[in-house]
């Protein structure tokens, strides 16, 4: 028997995932609703994997792309590590079956609470932003007769060339010290008696597309490791960050995984540090859909028709928070002629909107609709807007489907209200 095709494919005539066909799971879960493919999240942390295997790394999935329960397990399964940016990221993470030294503690806003419940952990690190959080780090420690493990943030000021939205390392983003400040910081700190300086950690950007803004990061963070070893501080790691992108539109080349290891690996290796590496898009990105119904088709200005789906930004907000292309594709293929479509959403928002102009056979009231590359930064942004329920979400893996969220009710909603 042939294997599947990974990921979403038509077979025949009918979008499939992992070769499930995508009706025979909307017939049980109803629309809206998420779909992911277990077999691709695999193959892409293999392909990762693999890229980085000639040095001595760890690959920390950044939780916030997609931090649903069922993911975080096959992802501990298969080897990965855990990047975390808040305290319930950790709590998710630890229910998954990690064990704390397998987890790495980031965010730029880390409460006291979220402090004095993480140190006692004995995390991997926790990647400290400022030198007041360094302090609150120190002193939470001493209170608790331990050293907390942790990794200066800094910030590089290097354009990731990506969405304005989701740069984090230039010097006006609010993210980590600046790096001409770090060295003098941490030997400020060296002698703490709650601090283990165990490494530094860069991160510049999401959905990166070139290789030019990774390389000078990596480069300024190395220079800064060999001036801090010189100066006798005892690191362990360097934590370049993760920020590869995806092709959304399958026109944007994005750098092989064998490339972008080559320019961390080169630069690391001068250090002798091991490496962290923190992927979150390019796992998960395109091994989830988000599948809707349609419910209205209407007319448009200049010709154009409106395709009124079940699902909108509540479910995936990315359209309207950043202006972000995903493409939009039938269920089942039709064999009618294009039509140019604007395919929107039920929202009583403007901003509600999937995508303009799009050439498409003309979608009937009831037909099945596909988003495609959703599986990172869209459930896990999803929101109760106009009182809409969270919609399943469903992974397929090993031949299998199965529910690992259920379908949200207003009952749900309603729980926590008095």
């Amino acid at each position: 028997m042939l294997k599947p095709v990974l990921g979403f494919h038509y077979d025949d005539e009918t979008l499939a995932c992992d070769g499930i066909p995508i009706p025979e799971i909307i017939r049980t879960t109803q629309t809206p609703g998420y779909i992911y493919s277990g077999g691709l999240v695999r193959s892409r942390f293999a392909e990762l994997s693999q890229a980085f295997a000639a040095y001595p790394h760890a690959l920390h999935y950044a939780m916030k792309a997609n931090s649903t329960l069922a993911l975080i397990r096959l992802l501990r399964s298969i080897g990965c590590d855990a990047d975390a940016n808040s305290i319930g990221e950790i709590d998710v993470a630890l229910r998954a079956g990690f064990i704390p030294s397998r987890i790495v503690f980031s965010g730029v806003g880390k409460t006291r609470d979220e402090l004095e419940r993480a140190i006692p952990l004995g995390l991997k690190a926790i990647n400290a932003e400022s030198a007041g959080e360094l302090d609150r780090i120190d002193a939470i420690a001493r209170a608790h007769v331990t050293r907390a493990r942790v990794a200066l943030r800094v910030n590089p000021d290097v354009d990731a060339k990506s969405h304005p939205h989701i740069s984090t390392g230039l010097k006006r983003n609010k993210f980590g010290v600046p790096i001409t400040e770090a060295r003098a910081l941490l030997r400020s700190f060296r002698d703490r008696a709650g601090l283990d300086i165990v490494g530094i950690h860069s991160h510049i950007g999401s959905q990166m597309t070139t290789l030019e803004p990774i390389e000078r990061a990596a480069a300024a963070a190395v220079s800064l490791a060999l001036e801090l070893k010189d100066d006798g501080f005892a690191l362990e790691h360097l934590d370049l960050g993760g920020g590869l992108g995806t092709s959304y539109d399958e026109a944007t080349e994005i750098p092989p995984a064998h490339a972008y290891a080559r320019v961390l690996i080169d630069a690391a290796r001068r250090t002798g540090l091991s490496l962290i590496i923190e992927p979150g898009r390019t796992m998960v990105a395109p091994a989830g859909i988000l599948v809707a119904r349609v419910v209205d088709v209407k007319p448009a200005p200049a010709g154009r028709r409106f395709v009124v789906l079940d699902a909108g930004m509540t479910e995936l907000i990315r359209p309207a928070l950043y202006n972000a292309f995903h493409r939009i594709v039938p269920v089942t293929k039709s064999n009618a002629e294009p039509t140019i479509c604007d395919i929107v959403g039920p929202v009583c928002e403007s901003t509600d909107t999937f995508g303009v102009e799009r050439a498409l056979p003309l979608p009937a009231v009831d037909d099945l609709i596909a988003v495609l590359d959703a599986g990172a930064y869209a459930m896990v942004m999803a929101s109760n807007y106009n009182r809409r329920p969270m919609p399943p979400e469903v992974l397929v893996d090993e031949g299998a489907w199965r529910v690992v969220r259920r379908r949200q009710t207003v009952d749900d909603l309603l729980r926590e209200e008095a």
